[in-house]
C-alpha cells in the first residue's frame, strides 16, 4: 500500500512524483455457485485489503454455502463497512440498480453482459470473470497415455464445473483412436469400475443443470461413459465421439463431466478452428514438438494458455487470472487482487516557491525555449509539443 516513488524529468527533479493506492469506495461482489467459497473470499480479502466498504452477493444456488458464509462473515468482518445480500436474480437485480464504485462479476458472459449493462448508467468499472469453450488441442507427437492423465483429472474435476477446464478436444482421427482406449483406462483407474461410487467423483449442483447436461449426452456419440441418475444427480465421466461443430454440446460452455472430441488434421486446422470462435478463458495444448506448443500459443488469445499441463496456474498467487474478450476483462490472485480493488491515484508534489525555475514554460516561445523544453522533458515524457 506504500506510495510508490517514480522517476521524473529534469524539469521536475525538485517534486516529488509517486503513485498511491486508493480505495474505490463501496464494491459489489457477485459470486458464483461452482467454488463458491474460494471464488467468494479470494476477491473479498483483495477488496478489503485495499481499503473498500463492501456489499458481497454469494449465489443463491450453492445454498449450504450460502447459509454458512451468512452466519459466519458478519462475527468477524466490521459491520460498517460489510454488508451480505441474500436472494436470487431479482434482489441481484436491484442491488445493481444503485450507484456503485466497482462491481466484481464471477459467472456466465449472459449475466456477464447485464451486468456491464447496469454498470454503464453510473460508468461504474467492472471486473468481469466469465467463462467460455476452452479448447484443448492434442498432437500426434504426444504419449496418449500421459494426455489422457492430464486431460481427464482436470475435466472431471468437480464434476467438469470449472470455468477452465477443457471444454473439448481438437485431434486427428489417429490420435482419437490411440486416446480413446487411454481416457478409459484413467477413468476406471481414477473412479474405479463404478465412478458412481467413487468418493472422489463429484456431483452436478442441481436438478436444472443435471437436465441441461444430460440432453448434451445426446449430441455426437458416446464413446465412454454417458450413464446418468437423475435422483442422485450424478453423470458419468463422458467422453462423446463424431461430434458436429453445429451440436448444442459445441455451442455452449458444458460446465459438467462431458469431453467431446472434434476431429482435425493438423495444427493449422486446429488453430483456425480456435480462432474463428469466441476468445476463451483458458487453452491448452499437448505436444512433445515445443515448437508445435510454440505456434498454439503464439498464434491464438486467450486468458490463460497451459502447454502440456491444465489449469495448475490458477493455484500461483505470483500471476494474474482472468478472461479476454467474451471470455471476461480485468484479473486478479495475490497482488493483483489487490491492484483490481484500488486506484492508482498519479499524484506530484511541487514547492510552492522558485517560481524563476518554472518561467520557461510560459509563452511567448521562441525556438530557443521550446528545444530547452523538449532536452528537459526528455525521453521520459510524453511530448505535449
Amino acid at each position: 500500500m506504500k506510495d510508490e516513488p517514480r522517476s521524473t524529468n529534469l524539469f521536475m527533479k525538485l517534486d516529488s512524483v509517486f503513485i498511491r493506492k486508493e480505495p474505490f469506495g463501496l464494491v459489489l461482489i457477485i459470486a458464483p455457485w461452482n467454488y463458491p467459497l474460494n471464488l467468494t473470499l479470494v476477491p473479498l480479502v483483495g477488496a478489503l485489503a485495499a481499503g473498500n466498504c463492501m456489499v458481497l452477493k454469494p449465489s443463491e444456488i450453492s445454498q449450504g454455502t450460502e447459509k454458512v458464509l451468512a452466519e459466519v462473515l458478519p462475527q468477524y468482518l466490521d459491520q460498517s463497512c460489510f454488508a451480505m445480500v441474500l436472494g436470487g436474480p431479482q434482489e441481484t437485480g436491484q442491488l445493481l440498480e444503485h450507484k456503485l464504485d466497482y462491481i466484481f462479476f464471477t459467472g456466465s458472459p449472459r449475466v456477464g453482459k447485464i451486468v456491464m449493462t447496469a454498470a454503464t448508467k453510473h460508468l461504474t468499472p467492472v471486473t468481469l470473470e466469465l467463462g467460455g469453450k476452452n479448447p484443448c488441442y492434442v498432437d500426434d507427437n504426444c504419449d496418449p497415455q500421459t494426455v489422457a492423465n492430464r486431460v481427464a483429472w482436470f475435466r472431471y474435476f468437480n464434476a467438469g464445473q470449472t470455468c477452465v477446464a477443457p471444454d473439448y478436444v481438437l485431434c486427428s482421427p489417429e490420435m482419437q483412436e490411440r486416446l480413446l482406449p487411454a481416457l478409459q483406462s484413467t477413468i476406471t483407474r481414477f473412479y474405479g469400475d463404478d465412478p458412481q461410487s467413487s468418493p472422489n467423483l463429484g456431483r452436478i449442483i442441481n436438478q436444472k443443470q443435471f437436465q441441461r447436461l444430460r440432453t448434451l449426452l445426446g449430441c455426437g456419440r458416446v464413446a465412454i461413459g454417458g450413464q446418468s441418475n437423475e435422483s442422485d444427480r450424478y453423470i458419468a465421466p463422458t467422453v462423446l465421439v463424431d461430434v458436429q461443430e453445429t451440436e448444442p454440446v459445441m455451442q455452449e460452455e458444458i460446465f459438467g463431466p462431458i469431453l467431446p472430441i472434434v476431429n482435425v488434421q493438423s495444427v493449422d486446422e486446429a488453430i483456425e478452428f480456435i480462432n474463428r470462435r469466441e476468445k476463451p478463458l483458458a487453452l491448452y495444448a499437448f505436444s512433445n514438438s515445443s515448437q508445435v506448443v510454440n505456434q498454439m500459443l503464439e498464434r491464438t488469445s486467450s486468458g490463460s494458455f497451459g502447454g502440456n499441463e491444465g489449469f495448475t496456474y490458477i493455484s500461483l498467487p505470483s500471476v494474474p487470472f482472468g478472461g479476454v474478450g467474451h471470455s471476461g476483462m480485468g484479473r486478479y490472485h495475490g497482488k493483483f487482487t489487490f491492484d483490481t480493488f484500488s486506484h492508482h491515484r498519479t499524484c506530484l508534489l511541487a514547492p510552492s516557491g522558485l517560481e524563476k525555475l518554472k518561467e520557461i514554460r510560459y509563452p511567448p516561445y521562441t525556438d530557443w525555449n521550446q528545444q530547452l523544453l523538449r532536452w528537459g522533458m526528455g525521453s521520459q515524457s510524453c511530448s505535449l509539443l
